[in-house]
Order: C-alpha cells, then sequence, then structure tokens
C-alpha cells in the first residue's frame, strides 16, 4: 500500500465508497437531468456539432462545475458541451439536414469528415514538420518542434477525461486513424533521446496521460529513469485532470500508485512539472482540487498552469487575474495564456491580437510580481510561440510589437519584430511585416526547416551553428 492512501481526507468519499467516474457522450447525454430542461434548440444544437467535434463529460463537471442556472452562458458549459456556433452556419446546416432526415450512422460519418476536413485537423504543421526521425526512420508518436523539449503521445492515453471544445487536438478524439498521434513503444522513446543531446525535457501528452493507470503510465516513465540518460532534467506531463476529474489523485484506487511514481521521478533528481490546464477559477474552487494539487505538491512536483484566453469563457482581466492569484494561493505557477489555435471551432472562441493583448496587460496589472511568471498572449503558430508584447507607435506607424518565446530556430527566441497593426488580425498568418517589409525576418528560413519535414540530431546541429 502507498504512503499516501493513507493520506485521504474521508469526508471525499460518499458512503465509504470513492466517488466513480462516469463519462456523458451523445449516446447518453440526454440521462442528464438538467439536459432535459434545456430548449430543444440547445439540444438539437449539441445533437449537430457533437457529430463532428468530440464531445465527453462526466459526472463531476456536470455535478460540480456547470452552474445549470446560467445555460447557456456558465463558462462552464461553453467549455465541454458543444454549442451550435461551434460550427460555420453552412456546416451546420449540412449536419442538421442529414440528421433531421433520420440519415444513417454512415452518412452522419460521411458528413461529419467531410466537414472536419475543412477545418484545419492539424495546425502548425504538427504531422508534415515537427515529426522526428532516428536515422531515417520517422517515429510515431512523437513531435519535436523546439531544440530542448520532445514531445510524446502515449498510446493509452490518447483521450481525455471530458473534452474542451476549444481543443487544437480535436483530431484525435474522432476516430479518423490518419489523424491520429500516438506512439506505444517506451524503446523508440528512450532510444530518441539517446541519439538526442539537445534534449532536456519531454512532455507527455495527447489526450491526457492521467486518464492512463499507473502502471501503465510507469511502463513509458521508469525506462527514462533507468537509462540514466545524461541530457534528461525535465518530465512534463500535461493534463487537464485536475480540472475535470482531481479524484485522479485522491480516491481513484491507484491513486496513491500514482503518487508514488511522481515521488520517484523527483527523488531520481529530475524535476517533475504538471502543466496542469485551468480555463476558469472555478475549476479552482472546490475541496477535492485543492486536496488533488496539495497531495501533487507533497511528491516534490511543481503544477504550472496554461490555458488559451477563450470568447464566451476567460474573456476578460478580471477572470484571469482571480485565476492566476487563485493558482498562487494553492502554490502552482501561473506559466502561459495562450492565443486559441487556429483550427475546429476557433471562429466561435477567437478574440483579436490587440483585445488579447489589452486582456492580458489588464490582468497582469492585477496580480502581484510571483504571479507574473505567466506569460502571454502566444500563439503556438508553425514557426514557434510567438508573445504579442502590445501595440505601439514606431517611426510614425502603428505596429504589434512581437517576439518569440519559442522557436524552431533558437536563435529567433527573445528577437523583437514588428507587424502592421491589423485590429481583425487574430493569428500570425493575419499579419504583414511593418514598415514596408516584404517578409518577416524568420520566413525564408522557416520555409528550409519546414520542408525538411521533422527533426533529427544533424538538423539541430544545423541550428546551433
Amino acid at each position: 500500500m502507498s504512503y499516501f492512501d493513507f493520506q485521504t481526507n474521508e469526508s471525499f468519499f460518499v458512503n465509504g465508497q470513492a466517488p466513480k467516474y462516469k463519462t456523458y457522450t451523445l449516446r447518453n447525454y440526454h440521462k442528464i437531468p438538467q439536459i432535459r430542461s434545456l430548449p430543444e434548440d440547445i439540444r438539437f444544437a449539441i445533437e449537430v456539432v457533437g457529430n463532428v467535434l468530440p464531445f465527453k463529460a462526466n459526472n463531476y463537471v456536470v455535478e460540480e462545475l456547470i452552474d445549470w442556472d446560467n445555460i447557456p452562458d456558465d463558462p462552464i458549459f461553453q467549455l465541454t458541451f458543444p454549442q451550435k456556433t461551434m460550427l460555420k452556419p453552412h456546416h451546420f446546416n449540412q449536419m442538421a439536414e442529414v440528421i433531421r432526415y433520420g440519415g444513417s450512422p454512415a452518412e452522419i460519418r460521411e458528413t461529419a469528415n467531410d466537414i472536419r476536413m475543412q477545418l484545419n485537423p492539424h495546425p502548425a504543421g504538427q504531422l508534415e514538420e515537427n515529426t522526428p526521425k532516428l536515422g531515417c526512420e520517422a517515429i510515431p508518436g512523437m513531435q519535436h518542434k523546439y531544440q530542448e523539449t520532445a514531445l510524446f503521445f502515449p498510446g493509452q492515453g490518447q483521450t481525455c477525461h471530458a473534452y474542451c471544445t476549444f481543443c487544437f487536438r480535436w483530431p484525435q478524439f474522432v476516430g479518423i486513424d490518419e489523424l491520429k498521434i500516438a506512439g506505444k513503444e517506451a524503446e523508440q522513446l528512450v532510444g530518441y533521446l539517446r541519439e538526442n543531446p539537445q534534449v532536456t525535457d519531454i512532455l507527455f501528452t495527447g489526450g491526457d496521460p492521467m486518464v492512463m493507470k499507473t502502471r501503465v503510465l510507469a511502463s513509458y516513465i521508469e525506462p527514462l529513469l533507468e537509462a540514466g540518460l545524461p541530457n534528461l532534467r525535465n518530465i512534463r506531463i500535461g493534463t487537464k485532470s485536475l480540472a475535470y476529474w482531481p479524484y485522479k489523485f485522491v480516491t481513484d484506487r491507484d491513486s496513491g500508485e500514482m503518487l508514488d511514481l511522481m515521488k520517484r521521478v523527483t527523488d531520481s533528481g529530475i524535476h517533475l512539472a504538471i502543466m496542469a490546464h485551468y480555463s476558469h477559477p472555478v475549476e479552482l474552487e472546490t475541496d477535492i482540487n485543492r486536496e488533488a494539487v496539495h497531495r501533487i505538491r507533497s511528491t516534490g512536483a511543481q503544477i504550472r498552469t496554461q490555458s488559451p484566453l477563450l470568447r464566451h469563457i476567460n474573456d476578460n482581466s478580471d477572470t484571469w487575474s482571480e485565476m492566476w492569484r487563485e493558482q498562487v494561493k494553492q502554490g502552482m505557477i501561473p506559466y502561459y495564456m495562450f492565443i486559441v489555435r487556429d483550427t475546429g471551432a476557433r471562429h466561435h472562441f477567437d478574440i483579436p491580437l490587440d483585445e488579447a493583448w489589452k486582456i492580458f496587460r489588464g490582468a497582469y496589472q492585477q496580480v502581484s510580481g510571483i504571479a507574473r511568471t505567466v506569460r502571454g498572449p502566444s500563439m503556438s503558430a508553425g514557426p514557434g510561440k510567438v508573445q504579442v508584447l502590445g501595440v505601439s507607435e514606431v517611426a510614425g506607424e502603428e505596429v504589434y510589437v512581437l517576439r518569440f518565446l519559442q522557436g524552431r530556430n533558437p536563435d529567433w527566441v527573445a528577437r523583437p519584430f514588428f507587424a502592421k497593426y491589423d485590429p481583425e488580425a487574430v493569428w500570425l498568418d493575419d499579419l504583414e511585416p511593418a514598415f514596408g517589409e516584404e517578409q518577416f525576418f524568420f520566413e525564408d528560413e522557416y520555409a528550409v526547416l519546414s520542408n525538411g519535414n521533422g527533426h533529427n540530431a544533424d538538423e539541430f546541429r544545423f541550428l546551433d551553428n
């Protein structure tokens, strides 16, 4: 038995039993009592959009996080339940027509796939440009975009406790095999890190690695510990589980084992960072979340927090400042505010860059220095993570001031550059260089790097020169 099993507060049990995880999808969401009282148009929209974009909620989200007296405006309802405007009108009508006339499952699936392929399912070149290689062989289930950090997609972790409606990895969950990214072999991961000594960080992502049982996650992590890789300094785990199913770390059957695994990582001398996705303060307010955070931190792991800036959910400064203050209070480290990626239902959530910067600045001004670890607003675009530093007037021209927080070439990082001010711009591709320049400074080199279709050790040696 784990040491952590003795630490669980009995108040989190119901009649002596641990809470049981229950999912809601298109197949059974109508059984949620609160759904039955919603207007027909809202329920029909869930059906239409949920046949195109992935939809899954769970009993914790439904019972603890959503204010059912504030539908459809409740932020967590917007975050987890499909809304009509998450599809553009012609796409909504296309699917609605098939459903109304009683189309077969095959017709619905064909229509959904036709729409999905128009939604930029893999933005920022994540399939074409980020797949790493050992020698000449591509490694499935991995991405390597930035020199120091490699991403690994464990095959058993390609789902989540609930799905975010904004998720840029939505193609993982809609049953189209060629859109999936998943790796099944820890041996390849260790081999790649041995061949690429510039990699200091491995990020386990998905989906959500925390949907896996501890023994499965351990089968990926323990080989890394046993390999004694001198270059591996940090293991990161990207997860929404603290917000969507904090029982994972408190009352689930293997919660103690999971915490033991975390402690084995930190005891080995490798830093463990839990990259927690929180999109609204309400996700931080439950007692079970606070307990889960406390237990993770007791292993020596750190929790860093991140979320996109989302219309209808957290599109004001006060929400962000409240979220960052509460995260710091609970011992977490605010890390990133992202611009929502250019994929899926992006048009429902996106916010012009000028407004995004003002929201970030307004929130940043309201918090103390220890919450100002957060960076943003940041676009995870093809060339790298581009931060909007602000709007200014330079040489008589109104411009966006930008910089790379991460770049395909490390030499791009922290180098300011300028774009013409455009109040309608929502993404890097919407921007044009300022001061009469024909292109941004990185574009020629990015074209060369992106045509390489994946990283290997030789390419990173080129980047260092």
